[in-house]
């Protein structure tokens, strides 16, 4: 059957369903053959937040968003213009986002009495006009997908869970996605189970060919490639994306990479992706629980390693102590925090930017730790890199703050050349740096670096540079055990200094603000980059003027921050947190900051944040 096809320059999908019907799996598949295209793209996967959630149920909803598109974009979109919703809850859970006139693909085959009354439904909203605001394509996905495999030698909940796939060939016909990646992703998968790999690939063929069939579908779409920089791309999301920046931090340092973790939502992947590359020199150990986790990466770093621990808010609780002595140690230890909603063990599957003020003042005593965020998926890789250099030069702790859309989103992420890669010297100490009064050779293992304030970093083992450690508070200098009053307000201030001397060795924040006229300033930390980039877009558009600026050192914040603030009437600070970033800044600054604050477990809609833009310009 000949169809029109329409060309259109962006689209968001969401496909929704039970934790059981391969929600996920669908939207990475067409992820892939969607960036293989050359497509920009940005996803948000939305798991759900119990384990094992009744089947049926909204709490076991599970959701997999994807905005694409010819131009640049930053944000998986706030609103879908497409919703695929397998059964009555995942209709429930997410028709309140579906805007009026959006296509709604419903598998009627799930919309059963009982089905309808466990999610609180009194009638059928396929008859009751709940849903004549959308263009409703009702299909029955299930029975067709049971009815295109019922040759082949399988069960019949067998060729019931192969509907997800049905559906990913009716979306990628509509949506001229390929079909040869998906292809390729289930004979690898199902490699030693030919006649599931069979019914998966009849199941994907027959949903393509119902698109192309059926008079349920007229139109047919596509959207052109995006104009990206030359190069050559992946699809990544941020765990994978901080994983590869760690190895590669280990491999233009010279530092062997030790992982010590314990399995936490939603860090768990960056353990499991370290493990795969043993070959890099990279060590896992998967201890029993966080504080073990820390305390052996710290022990590596003493060893000479690259020791790293990854790890939620709940862990970073648990892992205080140890932080605050590698603090007093002066060891490197990258901590990576991927924030999830709480307090306590909270949303594990939901996102939040809670814990800047545990990264910066978690501690006891005073223990100043750097503060890094990256601000996209792709970003965790050099956010990586950069808060490993900052922790082998300067001999401190760092946290990079994650969060849990970073570490699951996805985006096209332009492959670097190695050789643009800074380099990270941990030069290590190999003599002694003191000589005594009678002439003979010390080693002095707090003595520092004139100009970083780090101390010498001495390898175990290596010939008269044999020294002491522990919690105990050190002498300046000889780092011996110190209680003496001025020696420890000395070193409070020097480890205060050294972390404050880190601000010279990266650049001023740079402000996007293209009349140069603005008087309003949003300034954002972490995740929030892309909405509020998309935010200050769409405000321009309308001939409003605002300026943006983004965060990615929270600590020492940027040299000229101060400055940027004061060049504004009003500065408007977006966060997933009740206004954490907006305190520092009054406290630091004293500039009256403006909060934009929201705990919703979801990432901010740019649509919210014009509301918010607009309406502190007129106020002006």
């Amino acid at each position: 059957m000949s169809k029109q096809v329409v060309q259109v320059n962006r689209v968001v999908i969401r496909f929704a369903g039970d934790s059981g019907d391969g929600m996920q799996l669908t939207g990475d598949r067409f992820t892939s053959e969607t960036g293989g295209l050359g497509n920009d793209l940005s996803t948000l996967p939305d798991f759900p937040a119990e384990i094992r959630a009744p089947a049926g149920t909204v709490p076991g909803v599970s959701a997999f968003q994807l905005a694409f598109a010819d131009h640049d974009i930053t944000t998986p979109g706030d609103a879908p213009n497409v919703l695929v919703a397998m059964n009555p809850a995942a209709l429930k859970a997410n028709i309140r986002d579906l805007p009026r006139g959006a296509d709604l693909i419903v598998n009627t085959d799930e919309f059963t009495k009982r089905a309808l009354e466990k999610v609180g439904f009194t009638a059928n909203p396929l008859e009751d006009g709940t849903l004549d605001p959308y263009n409703v394509h009702a299909v029955a996905l299930t029975s067709q997908t049971v009815a295109a495999l019922k040759s082949f030698d399988i069960t019949k909940k067998e060729a019931e869970r192969a509907k997800n796939m049905y559906a990913l060939g009716l979306l990628s016909w509509l949506y001229s996605r390929g079909a040869e990646g998906t292809r390729r992703f289930l004979e690898k998968k199902f490699a030693s189970k030919p006649e599931i790999l069979a019914a998966n690939l009849a199941a994907f063929e027959a949903g393509w060919s119902f698109g192309e069939t059926t008079e349920s579908f007229s139109v047919q779409y596509e959207i052109a490639p995006a104009h990206l920089p030359e190069g050559t791309y992946r699809n990544i999301s941020g765990n994978p994306a901080l994983a590869a920046g760690l190895i590669a931090a280990s491999r233009v340092s010279g530092l062997p990479l030790f992982l010590g973790s314990y399995p936490i939502t939603p860090a768990s992947d960056i353990l499991h992706e370290l493990s795969k590359h043993k070959e890099f020199g990279v060590v896992t150990f998967q201890a029993e629980d966080e504080i073990a986790g820390v305390g052996a990466a710290l022990g590596a770093s003493y060893g000479g390693a690259l020791g790293v621990t990854t790890t939620s808010g709940p862990g970073v609780a648990l892992k205080s102590e140890a932080i605050g002595l590698a603090v007093s140690l002066e060891l490197p230890l990258v901590i990576v925090d991927v924030q999830r909603g709480g307090p306590s063990t909270g949303l594990p599957t939901k996102t939040e930017q809670s814990d800047l003020l545990q990264a910066m003042f978690g501690r006891n005593g005073e223990s100043p730790v750097p503060i890094i965020a990256p601000q996209s998926p792709s970003d965790c890789f050099f956010a990586a890199i950069e808060a490993s250099r900052i922790a082998i030069e300067y001999r401190t702790p760092v946290i990079l703050l994650s969060d849990g859309y970073l570490a699951n989103g996805s985006e096209p992420w332009l492959i670097p050349d190695v050789s643009t890669l800074p380099t990270i010297d941990p030069d290590f100490a190999t003599t002694t740096n003191h000589e005594a009064a009678d002439g003979t050779k010390e080693f002095w293992p707090y003595l520092r670096d004139p100009e970083t304030l780090a101390r010498p970093w001495a390898v175990p083992g290596t010939p008269g540079l044999e020294h002491r450690i522990g919690g105990l508070e050190k002498a300046d200098g000889i780092g011996s055990i110190s209680y003496d009053a001025d020696n420890h307000d000395r070193m409070v201030r020097l480890r205060q200094a050294k972390v404050e001397a880190i601000a010279r060795s990266f650049g001023p924040l740079e402000v996007d603000d293209p009349s140069g006229e603005a008087r309003v300033l949003v300034l954002g930390w972490g995740s929030t980059y892309g909405p509020i980039g998309a935010a200050c877009e769409i405000t321009r558009r309308t001939g409003a003027l605002v300026a943006q600026a983004h965060l990615r050192h929270l600590n020492p914040f940027p040299s000229n921050l101060g400055e940027v603030l004061r060049a504004y009437d009003k500065v408007l600070v977006p966060e997933m947190n009740l206004g954490q970033l907006s305190l520092l800044l009054r406290a630091k600054y004293l500039v009256d900051v403006v909060g934009v604050n929201q705990v919703r477990g979801m990432p901010f809609k740019s649509t919210e944040l014009v509301d918010a833009i607009i309406a502190t310009i007129e106020s002006l």
